[in-house]
């Protein structure tokens, strides 16, 4: 009967938010990952073992300056690891039981749903970046040789290496700013209820445009506080990305009616 209800029901409204929601959300989310830390560094802990991965590969091929397009593009994939703490802040929410077979089996049953459009989306969306930073690279640098962080570091300050930067990083600015938009109401919204993912981006898209300040308030607090997170080898995210996912889902309640 409640499921019926759910995939009964209509596009949920779009409210009208200042900034001061973001601070409402951000304690809700850190409220949420007091509550159930366990859950948050379950699934902080694939992103981080994620960045060692990384880290690890570009650093064994002496290509370790290709970190910077994946730091710029990790706000990207910042929305997919946040469903299984959407389940979680919904439960806390409703007063409804937390066990890891029941929030687990809520992300597992979104195989059959629309989280996986969305997050194809969001995937090639990163690798499309990734390769569009290749193509900046070699416009402005050329044949450079990069082979460790010192002279990596070094090139990367000289003749064309801070307009290349500036350039990658507002490209990369541009894409993360087309994924939130799409995602910020999105991927909760095709949690929360039965709407195909197209439906959900659209909707997504018009209540960041309802609320365009507060909304690139939001952007630009997510984006510096996962940087923030990433700088002490992504061990800052055991901290930030649940309590980011927790509060994201605070927001979305804010944003709909």
């Amino acid at each position: 009967m409640q499921q019926a209800q759910i995939e009964a029901a209509p596009l949920p409204g779009i409210n009208t938010i200042g900034t001061d929601a973001i601070g409402a959300a951000l304690r809700g989310g850190l409220r949420d990952f007091r509550r159930a830390p366990q859950y948050g560094l379950f699934f902080s802990l694939i992103y981080v073992l994620g960045g060692w991965i990384i880290w690890s590969v570009y650093a064994a091929s002496g290509q370790e300056w290709w970190l910077i397009p994946v730091i710029v593009g990790f706000p990207i994939l910042a929305p997919f690891a946040a469903v299984g703490l959407y389940e979680v802040s919904r439960r806390l929410e409703a007063g409804e039981r937390l066990d890891w077979r029941g929030v687990l089996g809520v992300v597992f049953s979104q195989k059959d749903r629309q989280v996986p459009s969305m997050a194809m989306v969001i995937l090639l969306l990163f690798m499309f970046w990734v390769f569009v930073a290749h193509t900046i690279f070699a416009l402005f640098m050329g044949l450079s040789a990069m082979t460790n962080v010192t002279s990596s570091l070094q090139i990367l300050s000289e003749g064309n290496g801070p307009v290349m930067l500036l350039a990658g990083t507002l490209v990369g600015g541009g894409f993360a700013a087309v994924l939130f938009s799409v995602s910020v109401i999105g991927l909760p919204l095709i949690l929360d209820r039965e709407v195909d993912f197209i439906t959900a981006m659209i909707h997504s898209v018009q209540a960041v445009l309802a609320n365009i300040g507060p909304m690139i308030a939001w952007g630009v607090t997510i984006a510096a506080l996962l940087f923030i997170g990433m700088v002490p080898m992504f061990l800052g995210l055991f901290i930030v990305l649940p309590v980011l996912g927790h509060a994201s889902w605070h927001m979305y309640r804010r944003l709909v009616g």
